[in-house]
């Protein structure tokens, strides 16, 4: 027997050989100490007669609660010394095989380190399992499915059969391909296919210049629009393809080239003959998605963890958001941000709940992932200015940047407005610029003289802490002053 202390049945085993054994539980809350003066007594039932018809042998007191691996291995030590009183020609092949066991578990040294190694890396690899999720994976079936043209839909009313091929306006699957998933995929890769390539390099041209050259990116049929320019699109596709599908490479291609480095400046002629830009007469402007926008103010004050892989995370969000659409018993009815690092990784890594998903990027037109969405909508409202303005994660970020503008640059406003504009921009501020920063940097600090507390209040935003030796009523100016340029057209957009 063995018991932990814990004032609970639970805490009791029973074990016959050292195997446990059931239990039949009457009472479960201990109330006093098992600390007591009243002798203990081995053999004899209740407080008369004795146990009948059993022996008592090797007797043991432990002050410790025994676990069932030790508790099976000091019946095993019991059974082995009893199979070595044996003579060795008596004893059974299934006894031999027990001995034996009992040898590798209590004697062979080199067995336990080799067994101690081999739990600890079984317990590695249940820590590792515990940490991440299981992913479904369907699985192709050995026979090939069979279908059948339902008669006006109903199942019971079977007409011919069909079989698994590709439409006859496309390109045909080459007889030695499987029927299966396989197949398709290789199908949709072969050479003389004329949407993959196509199709893939569209996403990628409305990814860096906002638009498509086929502006419905999700419809290449009749009812979608005909290509801007049908055959810059073939020869991307070709280049594409023809270098292995290299999507960095192709990226690359596309942001060095003499039409994407344009500039953004119009002109009344640009704007009557191409008031879309679908002939490319000026670099592309659009504002940026919402996972860009906020990775680009985490990337320019310094707070981006980089890391890459691991968990969701859960950065800030406004309080009740989960709670108001949650369902009772739900494991996600509460939201409960994470703290540290996890509070700046890159938005690819944020928990998205399909219901209610971050309000911040949902105000910036991401999608709730619901459908799939090949082109978002783009839309300016008066809530994605007080996003930028006052939502923790951009207060925090103004912050970090102006607490490093103060340290890390020289002492001179100059050279510190230079710093935040290089770091934001990558460029340095126009002489109009500056006097209006500077002017502006002039109002906080004097709004921040005449109100310490709500200086000491800005400060409190965000995690991170304020750095103690800087004058707080300066970092506050200096950090509106950051949210301010964070708030700029040229930073929102692209």
């Amino acid at each position: 027997m063995s018991y932990d202390g814990s004032s609970k049945a639970a805490g009791i085993r029973v074990y016959i050989n050292g195997r446990p054994q059931p239990t039949e539980v009457q009472a479960d809350t201990l109330s006093e100490s098992v600390r007591t003066d009243v002798p203990l007594k081995v053999g004899q039932r209740h407080q008369a007669s004795r146990v009948s018809g059993a022996a008592l042998s090797d007797v043991r007191l432990y002050g410790h609660a025994l676990a069932a691996g030790a508790v099976e291995q000091l019946a095993a030590a019991a059974r082995a010394s009893w199979l070595l009183a044996k003579p060795p020609a008596e004893r059974s092949p299934a006894e031999q095989d027990e001995l034996y066991q009992w040898w590798l578990a209590s004697i062979d040294t080199v067995y336990q380190e080799l067994a101690e190694r081999h739990a600890a890396l079984q317990q590695e690899q249940a820590a590792i399992k515990a940490r991440g999720t299981i992913a479904h994976v369907m699985q192709e079936r050995p026979d090939t499915p069979t279908a059948y043209v339902l008669f006006r839909g109903e199942y019971d009313k079977r007409r011919e059969q069909v079989h698994p091929d590709t439409p006859d306006m496309l390109p045909p699957m080459p007889p030695e391909l499987p029927r299966n998933r396989l197949g398709f995929a290789q199908w949709l890769l072969l050479p003389e296919h004329p949407l993959t390539a196509r199709v893939t390099v569209n996403r990628f041209w409305q990814e860096v210049f906002g638009t498509g050259l086929v502006r419905t990116a999700g419809d290449f049929g009749v009812a979608g629009e005909l290509p801007s320019h049908p055959e810059l699109l073939d020869w991307l596709a070709v280049e594409f393809r023809e270098t292995g599908w290299d999507v960095k490479r192709f990226f690359r291609l596309l942001v060095t080239s003499a039409t994407y480095r344009q500039a953004a400046i119009t002109t009344p002629e640009k704007l009557e003959r191409d008031p879309q830009n679908r002939l490319l007469s000026r670099g592309p402007r659009f504002r940026m998605d919402a996972e860009m926008i906020r990775d680009y103010a985490l990337a320019a004050s310094g707070l981006l963890v980089r890391k890459l892989g691991g968990p969701s995370v859960k950065p800030y969000q406004p309080e009740g958001v989960w709670e108001a659409v949650a369902m009772i018993g739900s494991n996600t009815r509460d939201y409960r941000r994470d703290s540290g690092e996890a509070l700046y990784r890159r938005s690819l890594y944020t928990f998205w709940k399909r219901s209610a998903p971050p309000a911040s990027m949902e105000i910036f037109n991401a999608p709730s992932r619901e459908v799939c969405t090949v082109r978002r909508e783009r839309t300016n409202t008066a809530l994605q200015a007080l996003v930028t303005l006052n939502d923790v994660q951009f207060v925090e970020a103004a912050r970090y940047l102006a607490q490093r503008a103060l340290k890390e640059a020289a002492s001179e406003d100059a050279a510190r407005l230079d710093f935040i504009g290089r770091r934001v921009l990558a460029r340095p501020w126009k002489p109009a610029e500056q006097a209006v920063l500077q002017n502006s940097l002039a109002q906080l600090r004097g709004w921040y003289q005449a109100h310490p507390d709500q200086a000491t209040e800005l400060l409190t935003v965000g995690e991170t802490p304020a750095d103690s030796q800087l004058d707080p009523r300066e970092l506050a100016a200096w950090t509106m002053l950051a949210n301010q340029v964070f708030n700029l057209d040229e930073v929102l957009n692209k």
